[in-house]
């Protein structure tokens, strides 16, 4: 449900004038919707933690999870006016503040998870963090947020398994193209209830990770779960500029150093949570189907025909495409394969 702005100011007016904190010790606010089991959440607290320490409490930050101080987009507003210092939020919300951020919503743009992480981690993936800036949104870093794929009431194994069928979707220009570019029908439906749009076949299906796929228990409703991972559209921690500009350089180094440490964490916690995911979804009687891949990026080249002419998401494009995937080792190294992820 959409809360008045005002009453987000409210809260956040009783959060700051109850803190008590001396004038030496400055304190980050930091919302989120997620749920405080979430992976991205744990990175937070370690974030947390890590930043206390190095500042020796000096710099602290508070977290408030599960939407308690706005949605994503009001979260984003907030940050804009200084009001809200931190957030996260997926790449698919920024999409109406900051133009780069489209290019994640195309279809198969990563050929795996590797060229995912390669291409986030390196001089692209900070560039589009840097965008922000002028929107008074400051890219911190991304959080793995996996690959989206469908699930139903009915098997999809092919593209062709989705006509007719009603998607929900995310809106998102990007997402009403590439299902109708299998033949499905895209439905926009806020998550919150979804479970009940499902469940009274408003909607036939919906697509997302595992982990949200679980949670929500929408598996409950949708019986088949077809790992296509047709979009890896990361989450994004944000700093509002305002705030950042006032940030002191050895603060401002306290802060980055807790940030890609937390990086690591949240990549550790999220695979652990993918597996958990689907073991948990097939115990309660789901059918995970893991279909031939090219069909599905055959179907949705179209989608990419959205982005020919656009100066600033096509030449982001052409780069990541250029991007090699990490390198991966060979059987007999599996060993050291396994070494080298812990």
């Amino acid at each position: 449900m959409y809360k008045p702005i005002s009453l987000i100011f409210s809260v956040l007016f009783l959060i700051t004038g109850g803190c008590g904190l001396q004038s030496d010790v400055k304190v980050l606010k930091l919302g989120h919707t997620l749920d405080q089991k979430h992976s991205v959440h744990i990175a937070m607290e370690a974030m947390a933690e890590r930043v206390e320490e190095l500042s020796d409490g000096k710099l602290k930050i508070d977290i408030y999870p599960g939407g308690i101080l706005g949605s994503e987009r009001e979260s984003l507003e907030l940050l804009q006016l200084g009001s809200l210092d931190i957030t996260k939020v997926s790449a698919a919300a920024l999409e109406g503040f900051v133009e780069e951020y489209k290019v994640f919503g195309l279809p198969y743009l990563f050929q795996s998870k590797e060229h995912a992480f390669k291409v986030l981690d390196g001089p692209i993936g900070q560039e589009i963090l840097n965008k922000g800036d002028n929107y008074w949104l400051s890219g911190l870093c991304f959080y793995d947020a996996g690959a989206r794929s469908f699930y139903a009431s009915v098997p999809i194994r092919k593209p062709e398994d989705l006509n007719g069928l009603k998607i929900r979707v995310m809106q998102s220009i990007t997402s009403f193209a590439m299902v109708r570019a299998m033949g499905g029908s895209p439905t926009p439906i806020s998550w919150g209830e979804l479970y009940t749009a499902l469940q009274g076949k408003v909607v036939d299906g919906a697509e997302n990770n595992p982990p949200s796929f679980y949670l929500s228990h929408h598996y409950e409703v949708c019986n088949y779960y077809t790992l296509d991972e047709h979009t890896r559209i990361p989450d994004v921690l944000i700093i509002s500029t305002h705030v950042l500009k006032k940030l002191s350089e050895q603060e401002k180094e306290w802060l980055y150093q807790a940030v890609k440490e937390s990086v690591q964490v949240q990549r550790k916690e999220w695979d652990k949570s993918e597996r958990e995911a689907l073991e948990a979804v097939q115990k309660e009687g789901v059918e995970i189907i893991r279909p031939d891949k090219q069909p599905f990026i055959d179907a949705v080249q179209s989608t990419y025909d959205l982005y020919k002419d656009n100066e600033k998401v096509w030449p982001l494009v052409e780069r990541i495409r250029t991007v090699a995937p990490a390198r991966t080792f060979p059987a007999e190294s599996e060993g050291n394969a396994e070494e080298e992820k812990k």
